[in-house]
This record gives C-alpha cells, sequence and structure tokens, in this order.
C-alpha cells in the first residue's frame, strides 16, 4: 500500500503541470475508482469461489501489468485516452489485493477479537495509502522527480506483494469460502442482491462510501488549495498529508479496540460520522482563517485524519450482520469502499465550479452527518431481533389496553 499512495498526494497536480485540463483530471481519478469500485464488489464474491490468497494474486497483476503501461506509454504520449486505459484500469488492481486479504482476515477472526483485527488491517492499509506513500515522495519527488518516483512506486508494490503472497501461511485463504455446492454465478449474483434482500446491509454500503469519499475527494483539489491559495509548497502539503494518516493509522487500532469494548455501531456513529462532520468543517475555516501557518495545519489535518479511523468497526460490524454469508456482506462493503473512490472526486467535479473549495466541504461535511444517522439501521441479528421482540410485547400491551 505504500507502493499504491506514492502517487497519491501529488498525480493531480503533476498531471495539470503536464498541461491535461481539470476537468479531465476529475475524469481520469473518477474511472479509476469507478474500476476500483466494482474490483471492491468482486473481491469478496471471487474470494468465496477461488479463495482470498488467488483474488490478491490477481490483483496484484493487474496492478502490475497496467502500471507498466501507464508509465511506459501513456505518460510519455501525453494522450488522455491512453491515460485512462492505463490509470484507469489499474484500479482493478489494488482493491482485489487488499479487500482480498480483508476477507481472509474476516473469514478466520474469532467475533471477540474481529474488531482489532480489522483495526490491524486499516492500519497498514492507510499506513501505506497515504500516510508513507506520500511521505516517500516528499523526499523522492525533489531528488528524481515525479516520474521517476512513479516507477519506485511499481518497486515498492512488487516487493510487498511478494512478501504477503510467500510469507502469509495461514491456510484458509488457499481454497473456497463459499460451501462446495454453492455456483459461480450464485455467488457473485448473491454478492449483489443482498443490499436488496438485506437493507442493512445496503445501508451499511453506503455509510462504507461515505467513509472515504472525502478522502479520496481531497487528492482531487486540496493539494492545489494547500499550494496555490494557502502558499505552502508541495513538500509540505505531501508531509500535511502523510501527518493525516499517520494519525488515521494509530486511530485505527484505537477505534478498533474501542469498537470491541463500547460498540462498533456506537463507535461508527460518534467517532466516525459526527467526528468527520466536524473535522472537515474546522479543516477548511482554520486553514482560511490562519493562513499560511503550518504547525495549525498540521493539527487539523490530524483532527481530520483520526475522526476518519472511526468507521473502522464497518469491517467487523458488516460482516457479523449477515454471519451465514460474510463473503457476499464483505462484497457489499467493499463495494462501497471502491464507490467512495469516485463518489469523492465525483462530488469535486460537479461542486468545485459552482460552489468552490468552502461549498465542496460542506456537502462532504453533511455527506458525513448523514451516515451518522444511517448507522441507526446497523444492527446485529441479535439487537434487531430484540427491537422485534419488544415491538410485538408493545403492540400485545396495546392489543390488552384496548
Amino acid at each position: 500500500m505504500i507502493g499504491d499512495g506514492v502517487e497519491s498526494g501529488y498525480l493531480s497536480p503533476y498531471l495539470l503541470d503536464q498541461g491535461f485540463p481539470k476537468g479531465q483530471v476529475a475524469l481520469l481519478f473518477t474511472v479509476y475508482g469507478v474500476t476500483a469500485s466494482i474490483a471492491a464488489w468482486f473481491s469478496g464474491a471471487l474470494s468465496d469461489l477461488w479463495g482470498p490468497r488467488r483474488v490478491m494474486l490477481l490483483g496484484l497483476g493487474i496492478w502490475v501489468a497496467l502500471q507498466v503501461f501507464f508509465l511506459a506509454v501513456a505518460i510519455p504520449a501525453q494522450n488522455m485516452g491512453l491515460l485512462l486505459a492505463g490509470y484507469g484500469l489499474r484500479g482493478f488492481g489494488y482493491p482485489l489485493f487488499a479487500y482480498g486479504f480483508l476477507v481472509w482476515v474476516t473469514a478466520v477472526t474469532p467475533p471477540r477479537r474481529l474488531g482489532s483485527a480489522v483495526g490491524w488491517f486499516w492500519f497498514a492499509f492507510t499506513g501505506g495509502l497515504p500516510t508513507l506513500g506520500s511521505l516517500f515522495a516528499s523526499f523522492t519527488v525533489p531528488w528524481v522527480g515525479a516520474y521517476r518516483t512513479l516507477w519506485m512506486s511499481l518497486a515498492l508494490v512488487v516487493a510487498g506483494g511478494l512478501i504477503a503472497l510467500l510469507l502469509v501461511r495461514e491456510p484458509s485463504g488457499r481454497t473456497r469460502l463459499a460451501p462446495a455446492g454453492e455456483r459461480p454465478v450464485a455467488t457473485l449474483l448473491g454478492s449483489l442482491a443482498i443490499v436488496w434482500h438485506e437493507p442493512r446491509i445496503g445501508a451499511g454500503a453506503v455509510v462504507r462510501a461515505v467513509n472515504t469519499a472525502a478522502q479520496f475527494g481531497f487528492l482531487v483539489f486540496l493539494p492545489v488549495f494547500f499550494t496555490d491559495t494557502l502558499g505552502f509548497s508541495l513538500a509540505q502539503w505531501l508531509r500535511l498529508l502523510s501527518a493525516m494518516f499517520a494519525t488515521n493509522i494509530f486511530f485505527n487500532l484505537l477505534f478498533g479496540v474501542l469498537g470491541d469494548r463500547i460498540g462498533w455501531r456506537r463507535t461508527v456513529a460518534w467517532c466516525g460520522g459526527v467526528g468527520c462532520a466536524v473535522t472537515t468543517l474546522l479543516l477548511y475555516y482554520g486553514t482560511v482563517a490562519a493562513g499560511h501557518d503550518y504547525p495549525l495545519a498540521l493539527l487539523l489535518v490530524s483532527l481530520f485524519g483520526a475522526t476518519l479511523a472511526g468507521y473502522v468497526p464497518l469491517s467487523a460490524l458488516i460482516p457479523s450482520m449477515a454471519p451465514r454469508h460474510k463473503g457476499q456482506a464483505m462484497s457489499a462493503l467493499n463495494l462501497g469502499a471502491g464507490v467512495s473512490t469516485f463518489l469523492g472526486p465525483a462530488v469535486v467535479g460537479l461542486f468545485l465550479g459552482p460552489l468552490g473549495v468552502e461549498g465542496v466541504m460542506w456537502v462532504f461535511a453533511l455527506m458525513y452527518a448523514g451516515s451518522a444517522v444511517l448507522t441507526v439501521f446497523l444492527k446485529l441479528p441479535r439487537e434487531a431481533a430484540g427491537a422485534a421482540a419488544e415491538g410485538a410485547v408493545a403492540a400485545r400491551e396495546a392489543t390488552t389496553a384496548q
């Protein structure tokens, strides 16, 4: 994930410097997000069919092949069509690898430790994308240039992929997770149909889509906002981005453990939804009021990174809501994660022109507030059964009283 995150803090301004208009750059990130969302959905279903390890291997192969095409063909040609084919389709790669591993984690971890386990997963995920990835780029871009740094990211991805595939020995990930008699088409369709058959799972997917929508949207316009409007250098912005997610990775662990203690749903609603709504607005108004104040900017981006981790227990909550179809539930959750990769850039593309940076920040804040409200529906089976029983008792008492 470090290799995947190297480009996250500077690819947008790099392409703008190459002469591509803002609309085309936003389109490129949106296409990348669409392919990532499709791959995220397939990651759970394919893990059910083939086993998570094989899905991870497929994701690694796609990422490597299309990164080579992106760097060796598309960028030198300065052709947006080739960029869309290379970078846009490369979006299939990392979700298959990363979310395939997440399915592996949720499949083998005892429920009492699941919140902590997914906290460790997101610790590693955001530790690379974009925390250490951006930090790596902040040193290498001034040293060897933006283009050569992208080649370095390829080497990092290959190294990380080989470590995971060669050294993780747990046997369950090498075999299919779906029941022996379940057909491939039924598994694939079930991973999508569960969103409608189990509306609570669908609500969880929406909450997950909102979770990192702002993160991916920020990567489109905040580099320009911080450098051109606030006057920070590109290296300073990349270090701010690293600080944002350095905070995030430690709070991923904290909120994973906290979710096991005080409840997964409560943690997502208050620490995630409400927290992100507040810190998103603080990030904009605080930096605008202070201007080129690096320590304050460092504090504000870190606060946002901390509250972003409040959504971590979703990865424990959603599969636990469908204990007989964990793979399908994870597909729905991963679909929400993938949707966020194009939802964020799409929001920027739609609202940045008419509303400006301030308006876009308000849109993201309202989305976070809405996700907090949606957590009301994210009840575990025992909670849903208890609520239904209480409703039945209340109805009988009302009938008796009449």
